[in-house]
């Protein structure tokens, strides 16, 4: 199970937004760069400025950068906006975006900063193995438990903490060991199901 489950009800909810941008000209190549604009700014915000109060910021971004990856998905779908160009703005994005609005808690105190790095390595990791499982014929995997959603969940709940409760910093020391764990079994997950996705298909070929 991962928040990325929760998807299509987030969707419905935003569909008239998206129907209002497409009317507007907006384009989704235009939503993904906003997305990633929006991601750098928070990213330097947070690392200009390291104060535990002020990451009651990083659930709004996050949550505006996930309605607006949304909103591009479903430009490109459901308003015939799918290029390749938009692919690849897409996947980047993502990765970007995530070390831009995660990198900057190495610079407050307390924080594990060596789990951190490893998080984000995993991050671009379980990303690229998701990217990969295309190449050998498989889907795009977006398998949990540690997928982009889960990840800005946490993030983003973990912020809102030490907003109020700078003390909490400290958790980062048994926190981020226990999201490395998550991460590792995302990427094993990503790959066992992108296998046995060919194999099936290769089944079904063959009768």
């Amino acid at each position: 199970m991962t928040i990325y489950d929760l998807k299509p009800r987030f969707q419905n909810l935003l569909r008239p937004i998206v129907t209002f941008l497409y009317t507007q000209g907006i384009t989704a190549n235009q939503v993904t760069l906003g997305a990633l604009l929006l991601s750098i700014m928070g990213g330097f915000l947070f690392s200009l400025w390291p104060f535990p109060w002020l990451y009651w910021l990083l659930p709004v971004f996050l949550f505006i950068r996930m309605a607006l990856n949304a909103i591009d998905g479903m430009l490109a779908r459901e308003h015939h906006q799918k290029s390749h160009l938009g692919a690849i703005y897409n996947e980047l994005g993502d990765i970007i975006s995530d070390v831009a609005l995660y990198l900057p808690f190495c610079f407050l105190p307390n924080v594990s900063s060596v789990s951190l790095l490893i998080i984000l390595f995993l991050t671009i990791l379980t990303e690229f193995i998701g990217v990969l499982a295309q190449t050998i014929g498989a889907s795009r995997r977006y398998d949990g438990p540690m997928g982009k959603s889960d990840r800005a969940f946490v993030f983003g709940a973990y912020g809102l903490i030490i907003a109020f409760f700078p003390s909490a910093l400290i958790w980062s020391h048994y926190l981020f060991p226990f999201m490395i764990i998550l991460l590792l079994m995302t990427c094993y997950q990503r790959v066992v199901k992108s296998l046995r996705e060919i194999r099936l298909v290769e089944q079904s070929q063959s009768h």
